[in-house]
């Protein structure tokens, strides 16, 4: 299993509509081959900061499947635009299972 980690800064004043949009983003990212699980999680320090971490079941399902899909296109048009600067993502594996 993949861990993708993603550090999400939401531009000042625009969480609330972050979280909106978000809500209906989850069940494209859930429905895509290969995905396991996700969680978004609200920074207490840093208000408009958010982290999402998704399970998936390879590194290609996240970069290939998903990334180069049509749903992809709609998950940018909702989220996308909240973003500053433009998050960077990381994927992880385990070291022990």
């Amino acid at each position: 299993m993949i861990l993708e980690v993603a550090v999400l800064d939401v531009k000042p004043g625009l969480e609330q509509e972050f979280e909106r949009n978000f809500a209906k983003a989850q069940a494209i990212i859930a429905s895509m081959k290969g995905y396991v699980s996700h969680q978004l999680q609200h920074c207490i320090e840093k208000p408009s900061r958010y982290i999402l971490l998704v399970n998936w079941e390879t590194l290609v399902d996240h970069e290939q499947g998903f990334r180069q899909s049509a749903e992809y296109q709609e998950w940018k048009a909702l989220l996308h635009h909240f973003y500053e600067p433009f998050p960077t993502v990381e994927h992880y594996e385990p070291v022990y299972s």
